[in-house]
């Protein structure tokens, strides 16, 4: 009798929550990673946008390592030294006056202290955006609009008012002197990457300040250098109360953030919220060493020259009919609804992309993804668009 595959040990011992995995993988480097079997793959999905320097990346290793055998873990009744750095990092980067961060483990978890945030104002009422995605948690889902993943647990917290994205119109309709917060993604990233009209950011500023609402904006998958810049919504001059991070942060290693600007700083108190591993050293240790990884490589230049070469490439085939997204968050929508068996084509070809919903595919590949991968891939790309739609066999 053989001994079973991963495949059949996986769905013996882990929960069905994501469906049977398409491979099982062995190790990385860089953009590549090998599966059990050692056939090799360039990875255009980073980890949906979190390993930012690939995998196994030096001085990710070293930072981690250094940390965990000098302290790995204190409670948050003390301090630590990478802890308290990295929290004035990340307001320097931000670059809007003073602030103050609350670390978490995750995006969900750093989107579970924005909602509580927002209820320190007094007030209940949030809007939130029509295909935009924040998390799994109770809390975030009620902030999720997508019908599939909320039906099962409803009924979930909140007084949430969903409106169609990019709609400044409709996002200022819905917003009142009662309302708390409006979250919303500078570009939507489960969603297929969707980039709003132009203004967007700022008619959302205009209309919270109008109403005296917190503007929260998710930069929890368009973060850390993903777009090119350090936060993506920098490229609208807006100033938002809170910010979400987390996804690429530490390249991999699991940290979250969610940061108040100015007043909203003060909002939450002690015995508001906590946490038990938010901000551990090893997490802020790891996330210090990206940012500086980041600075060091000049990768968001790179991102940017590189992002716009490969949705160029990706757009001079007739069977896409439309490219999206700033650096190396990109997405496509196909002629048809074949994104399943572009990303199985793809996979066989030795390329991982995510096709989000039926006719659109999505990536992030890391930061450090090298010009001669993005030209491999572009030169296979009408070759698994080939084998997708059954052309040229």
């Amino acid at each position: 009798m053989s001994a079973p595959s991963y495949g059949e040990r996986y769905a013996a011992s882990l929960m069905n929550t994501f469906g049977p995995p398409k491979l099982t993988l062995a190790r990385g480097a860089g953009a590549h990673v090998w599966d059990t079997d050692g056939k090799e793959y360039v990875d255009l999905l980073g980890g949906i946008a979190v390993n930012a320097l690939g995998h196994a990346h030096p001085a990710l290793v070293s930072a981690v390592t250094e940390q965990m055998s000098t302290l790995g873990h204190v409670s948050n009744f003390f301090a630590t030294t990478p802890q308290i750095t990295l929290a004035e990092r990340l307001v320097s980067l931000l670059g809007h006056g003073p602030g103050k961060v609350f670390f978490t483990n995750s995006g969900t978890e750093a989107v579970e202290a924005g909602f509580k945030l927002s209820r320190r104002t007094g007030r209940t009422h949030v809007v939130a955006m029509e295909g935009g995605f924040h998390g799994r948690s109770m809390g975030a889902l009620a902030l999720t609009s997508k019908d599939a993943y909320r039906t099962p647990f409803e009924p979930l917290p909140g007084h949430v008012t969903f409106v169609p994205y990019g709609d400044a119109e409709a996002l200022a309709a819905a917003v009142t002197d009662e309302t708390a917060a409006v979250l919303l993604e500078p570009i939507q990233g489960e969603a297929g990457v969707v980039v709003p009209p132009e203004g967007y950011l700022v008619a959302a500023r205009e209309t919270c300040s109008r109403h005296g609402a917190l503007l929260w904006v998710d930069e929890i998958q368009t973060g850390t250098g993903r777009t090119g810049l350090w936060f993506e919504h920098l490229r609208s001059g807006v100033v938002p109360d809170v910010v979400t991070l987390a996804k690429g942060l530490a390249g991999g290693f699991p940290i979250g953030a969610c940061i108040a600007l100015g007043a909203a700083a003060d909002l939450l108190q002690p015995g508001n919220h906590g946490t038990t591993f938010g901000g551990n050293p090893v997490a802020c240790a790891a996330a210090l060493a990206v940012l500086d990884t980041i600075e060091a490589e000049g990768l968001l230049e790179h991102v940017t020259v590189l992002g716009q070469k490969i949705r160029d490439g990706l757009a001079a085939d007739p069977r896409v009919v439309e490219v999206r997204g700033e650096g190396l968050l990109i997405g496509l929508d196909l002629s048809t609804d074949v994104s399943a068996e572009v990303a199985a084509a793809a996979l066989d070809a030795g390329f991982i992309v995510n096709n989000p919903t039926p006719a659109r595919i999505r990536l992030a590949p890391p930061l450090v993804l090298t010009a001669d991968d993005a030209d491999a891939f572009l030169q296979a790309w009408p070759g698994i668009l080939d084998a997708a739609t059954g052309e040229g066999s």
